[in-house]
């Protein structure tokens, strides 16, 4: 697979140690499966350039599986596919330069039934480095037996975080960027960020609105788990089918999609054949006010949701997960407003609910797709006809103290009390301790 990669901010255009964050790239494997080699990939990083991908941070290029030949060398190497690399990795890094990934697999074999890296994984990390690649996507397929093992998942997974730290030290460079690819097994937001840079937290996603509702739903009870040293990572957006072949999301879907794993801090990956990609795909890909939401260089987390809408709170719903979502930023409090619904819908959120909003002040709202200043706010604010499957992007900027004799004299009436001890709603009888 090839895919243009934004690459959480691990920072643009930062040096590999660094890149925790950075905007995106491009996967191989949703757009092509197996039929990738050198000129695919080539035109890939070009199309990225001439398209401005390159300029907004798309800058890395993946190859995902079928790169290689079906067996080792003599000596025990992986053999780049001698028909579709036929000019060798080396030449292709070099051509493509700092636009690189890689993959491999943690057990016998890759996915396609490829060399995979159980057992060699010094060998096969010192070869990808040689190559040129700086980051590498490793997948969980073909487990050894048990008996074999002796050591699990994370056991598995950390064979090759301690290839690469030793490589660093042995090498005195960076070292690569591990991308663990585990589907979401074993909860790893809790323990793959010790190994790791991102982690796949469930199965592979599909071009269609259902599989990107689910996901969402399942990162909704997770999302805090993302900071700048590791990230949940959401899988690669499908985009749009009418604009790019390759799935069949509307335009409102792709925005909506676009919006939710960038705020939720995932790798930004792009699964389209770009060659086939229009203005509107690009227009959504290259929106810079959602990407640097994504990069912000001094915020590392991502939104959570504050309230669920259609359903209660905390309910686990693949077809409605939570709408209502915010999160910090250098710039302000950013909210996605996600209508799940089949029509369009007005939608309504006080301020506080959000946990990162200042009582007693007003806010400035800016729309992140309209690029429009829509005023200053007092206390709340209602996104009017969100377009079915769409989505509202907006960013609060603190603008100063609400007007003197707002009513009620608190945003949320809860033990809301005078200093002399009255109830600003004398007819509720809070219960606590």
């Amino acid at each position: 697979m090839i895919s243009a990669v934004l690459l959480v901010a691990w920072g643009l255009h930062r040096s590999a140690a660094d890149k925790i964050h950075e905007v995106g790239r491009l996967p191989s494997w949703n757009a092509y499966h197996c039929e990738i080699n050198q000129e695919l990939i080539l035109e890939s990083a070009r199309l990225m350039k001439s398209h401005g991908l390159l300029d907004v941070g798309y800058d890395h290029v993946n190859i995902d599986d079928c790169y290689s030949e079906k067996k080792r060398s003599p000596t025990g190497d992986i053999v780049a596919n001698q028909q579709r690399f036929s000019s060798g990795m080396n030449w292709l890094t070099d051509q493509i330069h700092d636009l690189g990934l890689y993959y491999s697999d943690s057990g016998w074999y890759t996915c396609q039934m490829y060399p995979g890296s159980y057992m060699n994984e010094e060998r096969d990390i010192k070869l990808f480095q040689d190559w040129g690649f700086d980051l590498l996507k490793y997948d969980n397929c073909a487990v050894p037996y048990d008996d074999i093992i002796k050591e699990g998942m994370i056991g598995k997974f950390t064979r090759m975080s301690n290839a690469i730290k030793k490589l660093s030290r042995d090498s005195g460079r960076p070292p690569i960027l591990f991308s663990l690819c585990q589907w979401g097994r074993l909860q790893p937001w809790i323990w793959a960020r010790r190994l790791g840079q991102s982690w796949r937290t469930t199965m592979d996603i599909d071009p269609n609105w259902n599989s990107l509702m689910s996901i969402l739903n399942e990162n909704s009870f997770f999302a805090w788990a993302s900071n700048f040293y590791g990230h949940n990572d959401l899988d690669i957006r499908s985009l749009i089918h009418q604009l790019s072949g390759n799935g069949d999301l509307t335009y409102e879907e792709s925005k909506a999609h676009f919006t939710a794993w960038a705020f939720m801090k995932s790798p930004l990956l792009i699964k389209a054949q770009l060659s086939k990609v229009t203005e509107d795909t690009l227009r959504i890909l290259k929106n810079t006010e959602i990407i640097a939401i994504n990069q912000d260089p001094i915020v590392g987390t991502a939104i959570t949701p504050f309230r669920w809408g259609v359903n209660p709170d905390w309910t686990h719903n693949r077809t409605h997960p939570a709408q209502y979502w915010s999160g910090e930023t250098h710039k302000g409090v950013v909210f996605m407003l996600l209508n799940t619904l089949d029509h369009p819908a007005d939608m309504f959120f006080s301020f506080t609910e959000s946990p990162w909003i200042r009582a007693g002040h007003q806010y400035a709202v800016r729309d992140l797709w309209s690029h429009t200043d829509n005023g200053t706010h007092v206390r709340n604010f209602t996104a009017h006809a969100v377009p079915s499957h769409g989505v509202a992007a907006l960013l609060l900027t603190d603008a100063g103290y609400e007007p003197k004799g707002t009513m009620p004299p608190c945003a949320r009436i809860e033990w809301c009390m005078g200093q002399d001890g009255t109830k600003a709603d004398p007819n509720i009888n809070w219960i606590g301790s």
